[in-house]
């Protein structure tokens, strides 16, 4: 007996809008659409399918328009990191150009562990003509195209040659969205043809369906092993990254530091999961990170990593952790990052993880002893004056330094503002001396540090919350990468605020240029002199007047004072409002405290410049200290 199912004829762009509309992710029992909109730049390949997709299917599919297609990434990913990675969007390109822009947006969602659904376009699947425009001939496969470079940064792959096959590659496309483990970019390829070829798909595709986003609990063994090394460490040190964040775990996390009194340092992702004037606070660990965390890391018995990668700023490369006898206990939702370092892996939700770490602890009555905790608690005094001695402007009346521009934004916010940055020198700037207010107000994507992100991943996160004030804080070497979504902003009324520091060059590879002997070489935004160097005069460019011509309201701020009222104007202001301010260190990197760990950057073995020399002397000091934790 054959059994009759109702079925309804649309082309697979129309089916795949009205698929993502019914998508749905449930946590701690609340409901929050996966799909929220889709971001798109049309071409041939992809509007006469997703494009007539998205007009036939306007009232459930909200639509945005971008001018890039990298900066539609980020916007998405932005959205996603606000939303907790419980919501994101999906962005549509043609073939060509369009789809390997994606390419750079994806590696940072991928790397970042954040969701966004890519749905570039594709040659055609039938080849009725080849190569047709923009396509990529390659003589040894057939069936490769541009969108392939997707496949090394997406989670999951698929392109779809059929329609019937959208159907598991769907599936399993939100899988990968919603699994905690696996989340990153996901690319379903679209050949041009299938976009607009139509089929009998079954009703129940588009019934509504729910993925529960997992909070899974710790094996008991490896809880009981995880406990005991917790008791038995005299100086444990815990570094929160930002798998605290992707699980809202801070509340667990204060209870857990509460407890144990256990300083907590965090990476430049995990800033924030203790509010700032937390006790067991003890600000940014690695290279960009506080004396007070990195000493309490080289002194360490114990390092409890929660939701951290482990990358080479946090561990110094390799130099940080010294302490004798140190281990490693890696309390993680992804099996691969628990084992790093050769820790004992506590493979769990974070939230649940500590939660059953505080009781069993609490149980023993655990903590650690009170000359630690007066230790560390003095230390962090005597760094909090060091960032107040950088924030402060003892004139008011000049430009001011980078901190101090810091200072002044520090001065005016709340715990409802958004801070985000990814590249250049604010981020080391930001890691030691920022004040985070709440869980969500530091916003670095630091896993890529991919310069242009800040603008559109401003757009993103404003639409994840309107009522709060967004800013993108960019030097102008990131301004200049992408700042073309400022045009999107004011054609949709997203009230961003920007900061744009003018400091005339890439300034933080300058100062690491210094370090390892390359003499700032091409680091600086001026005239060529005659020996071929840029070493003339500044450039006459005005980006302040650029972004007035994007249709921005633009505040310049030309000394201290200045810019403590513009600040203040652009906080209050419902429109998209850029603050530009040069300022003093134009050759320096920022003044701020230098970094309180190494970081390795190769440096030429062999040089007959005074300069590389002797910073080839100084890394191989430091190279001999590195240590493999086995």
């Amino acid at each position: 007996m054959t059994v009759q199912t109702s079925t309804t004829r649309l082309t697979v762009a129309q089916a795949l809008v009205r698929f993502l509309s019914a998508q749905y992710t449930e946590r701690d029992g609340v409901r929050h659409r996966l799909i929220g909109a889709t971001w798109g730049i049309f071409g041939h390949g992809n509007v006469a399918g997703l494009g007539q997709a998205l007009i036939e299917y306007g009232d459930v599919m909200p639509y945005h328009q971008g001018r890039n297609e990298q900066s539609m990434v980020h916007a998405a990913v932005g959205y996603a990191r606000q939303s907790n990675r419980l919501s994101t969007h999906a962005v549509t390109t043609s073939i060509g150009p369009g789809a390997t822009n994606l390419v750079t947006g994806a590696a940072l969602a991928t790397i970042n562990h954040l969701p966004v659904l890519l749905l570039p376009g594709d040659t055609f699947a039938t080849r009725p003509a080849d190569p047709v425009l923009q396509q990529l001939e390659v003589p040894y496969a057939g069936d490769v195209s541009v969108n392939d470079c997707l496949r090394p940064v997406s989670r999951y792959f698929d392109r779809i040659t059929r329609p019937e096959a959208l159907i598991p590659a769907a599936l399993q496309a939100m899988r990968v969205l919603t699994d905690p483990v696996e989340t990153g970019a996901v690319t379903l390829a679209l050949p041009q043809d299938v976009q607009a070829e139509a089929y009998d798909w079954p009703e129940e595709f588009f019934a509504e369906r729910t993925w529960v986003v997992r909070r899974p609990g710790a094996d008991p063994t490896e809880l009981a092993e995880a406990v005991r090394a917790i008791r038995s460490a005299r100086r444990p040190l815990l570094i929160a990254g930002g798998g605290v964040h992707h699980s809202r775990a801070e509340e667990a996390l204060a209870e857990f530091a509460e407890t144990t009194r256990i300083p907590v340092a965090s990476t430049q992702a995990g800033k924030g999961s203790l509010r700032h004037d937390h006790a067991q606070d003890v600000g940014g660990v690695g290279h960009t990170g506080t004396a007070t965390a990195n000493e309490l890391a080289r002194q360490a018995d114990l390092v409890i990593g929660v939701g951290t990668r482990y990358t080479d700023f946090t561990t110094a490369s390799g130099t940080l952790f010294t302490g004798e006898g140190v281990r490693f206990l890696n309390l993680n939702v992804a099996p691969f990052d628990g084992h790093k370092l050769a820790g004992m892996p506590l493979v769990a939700d974070a939230r649940i993880g500590l939660t059953e770490l505080t009781q069993s602890l609490g149980m023993h009555g655990y903590g650690v002893p009170d000359p630690y905790v007066s230790e560390y608690t003095e230390d962090k005094e005597r760094w909090e004056q060091r960032v107040d001695a950088c924030y402060e402007a003892d004139e008011i009346d000049v430009r001011p330094t980078q901190p101090q521009v810091l200072g002044a934004l520090d001065a005016i916010v709340d715990e409802s503002d958004v801070i985000i940055n990814a590249a250049g020198s604010l981020p080391g700037d930001l890691h030691k001396l920022w004040r985070a207010r709440s869980y969500d107000q530091y916003h670095l994507e630091y896993g890529y540090s991919c310069m242009g992100y800040e603008i559109p991943a401003a757009i993103g996160v404003k639409m994840a919350a309107p009522d709060r004030p967004v800013w993108a804080l960019v030097g102008d070497g990131t301004y200049l990468m992408m700042p073309t979504e400022i045009v999107t902003a004011v054609q949709e009324g997203v009230a961003i605020k920007i900061l744009l520091v003018q400091n005339h060059g890439y300034a933080s590879i300058g100062g690491l240029s210094e370090t390892v002997g390359g003499e700032r070489f091409g680091t600086a935004y001026r005239y060529q002199s005659d020996d071929g160097t840029y070493t003339g005069a500044p450039l006459p460019v005005d980006l302040a007047a650029n972004a007035a011509s994007l249709g921005m309201r633009v505040l310049r701020a030309k000394t201290v004072s200045d810019l403590r009222e513009a600040l203040a104007e652009a906080r209050a202001a419902d429109t998209p409002t850029c603050v530009y301010v040069e300022t003093q260190t134009a050759d320096t990197v920022s003044g701020a405290p230098p970094a309180q760990a190494w970081w390795d950057v190769p440096v030429a073995e062999t040089a007959t410049r005074p300069s590389a020399v002797k910073a080839r002397e100084e890394y191989d000091r430091h190279v001999s200290t590195r240590r493999r934790h086995l």
